[in-house]
């Protein structure tokens, strides 16, 4: 019997941002991005940018791709609202925007207050003129990132990947309350 082999997804999505030449990456801390934020803060090619709150990603964004660079934004499902009115300047302007957003109130979610924007999340950003992709399974997440990366750089548009809460690992009151 063959071993199963595990897929190292925010390995995999630290390499399509290299690879797509991403120097700035915005964060607001998230558990579901740890790893991906370590990867990045460590890439001593990448300048990791801890935020306060997301709609700073998106100036960010405007600001690394008038000085040259390319950039990517990291979130949580339960940041999408706070970007929704600087979304129209980046359509508007025709920015490249990049965002890896990390899904809550999905399947499993422990915590009722996040799951009206997580199911929020493809619609409001589809009615901003988003170009919504899904990562569902660790196989899928490199070749989804890469092919967004491109959509995004390539044609001057905002496309947002959604991380699914199952890959990304179902939390519960429990998990949170040991710690």
């Amino acid at each position: 019997m063959k071993a199963k082999t595990v897929v190292d997804w925010p390995l995999d999505l630290h390499k399509v941002l290299t690879e797509t030449g991403v120097r700035q990456v915005a964060y607001v801390p998230d558990a579901g991005h740890k790893r991906l934020i370590e990867l990045c803060r460590a890439d001593k090619k990448m300048r990791a940018v801890v935020l306060t709150t997301e709609e700073e990603g998106l100036g960010l964004v405007m600001g690394a791709w008038l000085g040259g660079e390319k950039s990517a934004v990291l979130m949580q499902s339960s940041g999408v609202g706070n970007v929704i009115n600087t979304l129209g300047t980046i359509k508007e302007c025709r920015f490249p925007l990049l965002m890896l957003i990390t899904m809550r109130g999905d399947e499993g979610e422990f915590n009722p207050w996040q799951v009206p924007m997580g199911q929020a999340t493809q619609t409001v950003l589809e009615a901003m003129g988003v170009i919504v992709k899904r990562i569902g399974t660790a196989e899928e997440a490199g070749p989804v990132a890469s092919a967004a990366a491109r959509l995004a750089y390539n044609s001057y548009a905002a496309v947002a990947v959604l991380i699914s809460q199952r890959l990304i690992g179902i939390k519960s009151f429990q998990d949170q309350a040991s710690r």
